[in-house]
């Protein structure tokens, strides 16, 4: 955009929304990936772009394609040095065995103030680097609006392992309260699919569960893939 001849840069919605999603600050997120909080703020605005090896760092930490950030593609520089803190490469989606893609999450949960069985639906985008996954829900794309969900899990064979953490709507029954806890699965031999259960605190402090279930739906993580997503799932 220019005006009066100046060039202004357009801010970066995308990082913001994967930083929230992941309740991180900027202060956070810049401690996370060995950076400034200004660099933060650069990308956020526009001003600037990551490295080869921030790209990678963000990546990780925030669950979602560099390209699905508001970036272009991963940039590549092979002679830049790769510092020890900075994770692996993501392994590049192929036509069996990633788990990296588009997933439909469905959870269900007993709601003792309503005394009934609800069920929990979100389009979420996984990425596997190596035995660790990252799992983030995309913008708008749950029943309940505003209600971010992550999780960091560890697959080992066909048993996937970790924990999750939702926030609710501030303006929805819950009030904005977070909820977290462990969660395994299955991966079935398609690896389309995966089952399992979650394990949670209730809000008077009880111990909840549930079933949970991962549903395959594309191994796109492209921004065009993801913006279609970007909608709640049907019941």
């Amino acid at each position: 955009m220019t005006y009066h001849g100046v060039m202004t840069a357009t801010p970066n919605r995308y990082l913001k929304a994967a930083r929230v999603a992941r309740l991180l600050s900027q202060d956070d997120l810049a401690r996370r990936i060995n950076a400034s909080k200004r660099q933060v703020q650069r990308w956020e605005s526009g001003q600037s772009i990551p490295s080869p090896a921030a790209a990678r760092a963000l990546e990780m930490i925030l669950g979602q394609p560099f390209e699905s950030l508001g970036f272009g593609p991963t940039p590549e520089s092979p002679d830049t040095p790769i510092p020890s803190w900075v994770p692996a490469p993501a392994p590049r989606p192929g036509p069996r065995g990633f788990l990296t893609g588009i997933w439909l999450s469905r959870y269900e949960y007993y709601s003792s103030g309503r005394d009934q069985r609800l069920t929990g639906l979100h389009y979420v985008v996984l990425l596997q680097h190596d035995s660790q996954i990252t799992v983030s829900s995309l913008p708008g794309a749950s029943l309940n609006p505003d209600s971010p969900l992550t999780m960091d899990l560890t697959v080992d064979g066909n048993v996937v392992t970790g924990t999750w953490r939702e926030q609710t709507a501030v303006d929805g029954y819950y009030r904005g309260a977070v909820y977290h806890g462990t969660i395994q699965m299955i991966v079935d031999p398609t690896r389309r699919r995966m089952t399992g259960k979650w394990l949670g605190f209730g809000a008077e402090g009880e111990i909840n569960d549930g079933p949970w279930e991962l549903i395959f739906q594309d191994a796109s993580t492209s921004k065009a893939t993801m913006s279609a997503y970007s909608r709640p799932p049907e019941i």
